[in-house]
């Protein structure tokens, strides 16, 4: 402050705030005087409009009036007014939370940090769980937002916080926990059982009220901000396996916790014992193997093994993987097709069947899951421009074959072996350079043991020892 300012306040006997006046003339001619009862009455008709919507209107109700420079000033005129003149707006109120009453869960995507596997881009969302009260927090990787899911997240953060509260909050726009098909968004019966297992009760929020799950919308980015600083401490984004991942985070959430660990206390002592029953992380189902030697489970087709044609199987549906079952013996178990109409094909099932119907082989449904690798693609794209169509099928399906009864890599390698040499793939060239070398067994003559020789041994030592005289 100057000498000459301190001097003025001095001399004065009110305080500089005192000393403010409040202007109310304008120092420039108010451009929208002339149509600003029009943008009011609009205002008034439609809160909703926009003022760049009523600019872009103005512009052409009257050319060369308005210029762009000028949207700024409608825009605090129309801020001003909504502000002293406009409808009542959605008041967010914050809520109390009780300690120990309320698990909210949410799934959040996590494909923006960018998180690879083996150098593998890894998409995938965290099944995010969080105590209001204390913030405390847990989540698992999966697929989807799946009952599936559910089952092996919200068991994991029980597990994890060894006690269990009274209700488990979702939101209620998902099919995993609701009925949507009924309109009604009811729980759903195998959401309600889950809970049931699990001792809690379930509970959701009111249709289109995202605020009032506001706790675990705002724990998400909360939560994938510090993973996100985490990574850049870590100086790497790439995880070794899917089990390395989740252990690094583990153990991010674990000190990321132990902050919290004041009110998780308070909410630890107001829960309950955590049930002991047994929560299965997969769903059940029997279906009847088709004429195809497919399965059709969550409206995606999987291959069995063609010995199980026509029959029923039961399947079990995990999150991330399903196994096949019959009399009881797992029969197959293979990565879950995420989405729907998706398949997984193994050539393996079926490569038998199209080689004594060649024909059936190029107009196949699931063609492109007999190119388990883009060597084989090429291969067959080789022979398919060299032979007429019921050759290049055959050859290719006889190489296929192959890889099923041998080594798909040793199938591979040759391959791409005739193909870097501009030599057409041949099935029997591969099949000499990849079939198992079958041993010579020597012929071992073993002679008859002569036993009485150990009857003079067993003689010769009572002897020795005195038993015998």
């Amino acid at each position: 402050m100057s000498r000459n300012t301190a001097t003025k306040y001095l001399k004065t006997d009110r305080l500089p705030s005192e000393k403010c006046v409040v202007r109310t003339w304008r120092t420039r001619p108010d451009p929208f005087d002339q149509d600003w009862a029009w943008v009011k009455e609009q205002l008034e008709e439609a809160p909703g409009l926009e003022a760049r919507t009523l600019f872009d209107d103005l512009v052409g109700q009257h050319p060369g009036r308005y210029q762009e420079g000028q949207l700024r000033t409608l825009q605090r005129r129309v801020k001003q007014w909504r502000a002293a003149e406009g409808p009542d707006k959605e008041l967010h109120l914050p809520q109390e939370h009780v300690p120990g009453e309320a698990m909210q869960t949410d799934f959040t995507w996590m494909n923006s940090l960018k998180i690879t596997i083996a150098s593998e881009p890894y998409e995938h969302m965290l099944c995010h769980s969080t105590l209001p009260y204390s913030n405390w927090s847990w989540a698992t990787p999966c697929q989807s937002e799946s009952l599936a899911a559910f089952r092996k997240g919200v068991p994991a953060a029980l597990r994890r916080l060894g006690r269990r509260p009274k209700f488990h909050q979702t939101d209620n726009s998902t099919g995993a926990t609701h009925s949507l098909s009924s309109g009604k968004r009811e729980f759903n019966d195998d959401y309600v059982v889950l809970m049931a297992q699990l001792g809690m009760e379930p509970r959701t929020i009111a249709v289109g009220q995202s605020v009032q799950n506001g706790d675990i919308e705002a724990s998400n980015g909360a939560l994938k901000r510090y993973i996100e600083q985490q990574l850049l401490l870590r100086g790497s984004r790439d995880f070794e396996s899917h089990d390395a991942y989740v252990a690094w985070l583990s153990r991010l959430l674990e000190r990321r916790n132990k902050s919290r660990s004041k009110r998780l206390h308070e909410e630890l002592a107001a829960m309950d014992s955590l049930t002991t029953a047994v929560v299965l992380e997969y769903t059940e189902v029997t279906v009847r193997v088709t004429g195809g030697g497919t399965v059709p489970i969550k409206k995606c087709s999987y291959s069995v093994p063609s010995r199980l044609r026509g029959e029923r199987v039961r399947v079990r549906i995990y999150h991330e993987r399903i196994e096949i079952y019959y009399g009881g013996q797992l029969q197959l178990s293979t990565e879950r097709v995420r989405g729907e109409g998706g398949h997984r094909i193994d050539y393996r099932h079926i490569v038998h069947s199209l080689l004594r119907k060649p024909g059936g082989f190029r107009r196949y449904r699931y063609r492109d899951d007999l190119f388990p690798t883009q060597t084989f693609r090429q291969a067959f794209d080789a022979l398919d421009s060299a032979l007429d169509q019921r050759q290049a099928d055959i050859e290719y399906l006889r190489l296929l074959h192959l890889a099923a009864t041998t080594m798909e890599s040793d199938v591979e390698r040759e391959l791409r072996r005739q193909l870097d040499a501009a030599t057409l793939p041949n099935a029997d060239e591969v099949r000499s350079r990849v079939a198992p070398v079958v041993p010579d067994v020597p012929d071992v003559s073993v002679p008859d043991a002569e036993l009485s020789a150990y009857d003079e041994l067993l003689t010769e030592g009572a002897l020795s020892a005195g038993v015998l005289s």
